[in-house]
């Protein structure tokens, strides 16, 4: 059951609260540095964009992007040839983005804490996964395309 529940949407979500609860524990300043909110109202659009065009190279391969599920395709077009996980770093630029609107700055930690986290419980064993069932293409994909960015 717990497996079911455990996926990325969900700690992004986790995360999210967290930087809204350190913003009601400790206000941002409200500086009128109304650049911060656009910039991350710009981060916030970057990240849908980047998740919305590896949706589009998930549907077009008719493959899973659903984690842990063994996928049917090796997916090294359109945004692949700049991330190998274009989904997870929208969400850490989501993240990112909700941060600087709330204007937030303390919280900007918990941007590197969500991708180790993503790293550590999802990416390392999808590649370990991908390198397994495609071996040679794989591992020359990963070593010209950086894992986030």
């Amino acid at each position: 059951m717990l497996r079911e529940i455990d996926i990325p949407p969900l700690w992004l979500a986790l995360f999210i609260a967290a930087a809204w609860g350190l913003d009601r524990l400790a206000p941002g300043l409200a500086t009128g540095w109304n650049w911060l909110a656009w910039a991350g109202y710009a981060l916030i659009a970057l990240g849908v964009l980047a998740m919305a065009l590896a949706l589009i190279e998930f549907l077009r391969n008719r493959t899973t992007f659903i984690p842990r599920r063994v996928p049917t395709a090796f997916l090294q077009h359109g945004i692949y040839r700049f991330s190998r996980n274009p989904i997870y770093l929208g969400d850490a630029l989501v993240l990112a983005g909700l941060i600087l609107a709330w204007d937030v700055l303390a919280a900007l930690i918990l941007v590197p804490a969500f991708m180790w986290l993503i790293t550590k419980r999802y990416i390392e064993g999808e590649e370990a996964g991908l390198e397994a069932k495609f071996g040679a293409e794989f591992i020359a994909w990963k070593q010209k395309v950086r894992r986030w960015l």
